[in-house]
C-alpha cells in the first residue's frame, strides 16, 4: 500500500510538473457557451456612451443551437419606443442604440497563468455592413475592473484565438461570441443575415507532450528510487 501511494504521488506530480506547457483547448459548442450578456451603447453618432449591460438569455440574444452550431442573428427589440428605434419602431425603422451581444463559457478562478486556445468553424457570415461578429478570449481581473483580451473576426472558414492568461489568483476567463450592430425592427431582421458558427474537431495531443510526461515519471521514480536507498 505504501508504494502504491508513493507511486501515484510521483504520478501526480509529473502531471503538475507538465501542464504548465499544456494549452487548454475549447471549442464552439452548447455545452461550453452557457452564458448570455448583453451591452448597450448609443450610436456612433450620438457619441457612442455606454448605457447598460445584463444577463441576457441565449434566445433573447438571438442565437440559437441545433447540436453544438450556433446561428446568431440581429438584435431586435419589439418595444417600438424611440429609445430604440428612429423615429419609432416599425418597418423601414433606424435603430437608435448598438447592441453588443456576447455567447461565452467562462472559467473562474482556475486557469491562472495557464494557456487557453478557442477554435471553431464559421460557416457562413451575411450580415451587412452595419453588424460585425468575432470570436474572442477575455482574461478579466477579479473585480472585472480591467481585462486583456484577442479577438479575430467571422469570415467563413476555421478560427484560432490563443491567450496566455494572468498568472493571479480570482481572475475570470471568458471565451465566446460578440455580434454588434443597431436594433433591427422583427421584420426586416431575416434581411440583416445571420453568422453561423461550429465547433472544430478535437485536437490530439503531440507525441512530444507523451514524451515529455513519460521523462517526467521516469525521471521522478529515479529521484524516488534514489531517497529510498539513502
Amino acid at each position: 500500500m505504501i508504494m502504491k501511494l508513493r507511486l501515484v504521488g510521483l504520478l501526480s506530480a509529473a502531471v503538475l510538473a507538465t501542464s504548465s506547457v499544456q494549452a487548454l483547448d475549447v471549442t464552439v459548442g452548447s455545452a461550453g457557451l452557457t452564458n448570455g450578456y448583453m451591452n448597450v451603447f448609443e450610436l456612433p453618432s450620438n457619441g457612442g456612451a455606454y448605457v447598460f449591460g445584463q444577463p441576457w438569455a441565449i434566445a433573447d440574444l438571438a442565437a440559437s443551437f441545433s447540436g453544438d452550431v450556433v446561428t446568431f442573428g440581429v438584435n431586435s427589440i419589439g418595444d417600438p419606443n424611440p429609445f430604440w428605434y428612429t423615429p419609432a419602431g416599425g418597418p423601414g425603422a433606424a435603430g437608435n442604440k448598438n447592441m453588443e451581444a456576447n455567447l461565452y463559457g467562462e472559467f473562474n478562478d482556475v486557469l491562472a497563468g495557464q494557456t487557453l486556445t478557442f477554435t471553431g468553424t464559421v460557416l457562413s457570415n451575411t450580415f451587412s455592413s452595419g453588424h460585425t461578429a468575432i470570436a474572442f478570449i477575455r482574461d478579466f481581473a477579479p473585480d472585472f475592473g480591467s481585462n486583456v483580451s484577442t479577438t479575430v473576426v467571422l469570415t467563413p472558414g476555421d478560427f484560432s484565438l490563443t491567450l496566455a492568461l494572468t498568472n493571479e489568483p480570482g481572475r475570470h476567463v471568458q471565451y465566446g461570441i460578440t455580434v454588434t450592430g443597431p436594433t433591427v425592427w422583427i421584420t426586416d431582421a431575416a434581411a440583416a443575415g445571420t453568422v453561423v458558427v461550429g465547433p472544430t474537431v478535437a485536437a490530439i495531443p503531440e507525441p512530444a507532450s507523451f514524451a515529455l510526461l513519460g521523462s517526467a515519471v521516469i525521471g521522478l521514480c529515479t529521484v524516488g528510487l534514489r531517497r529510498r536507498r539513502r
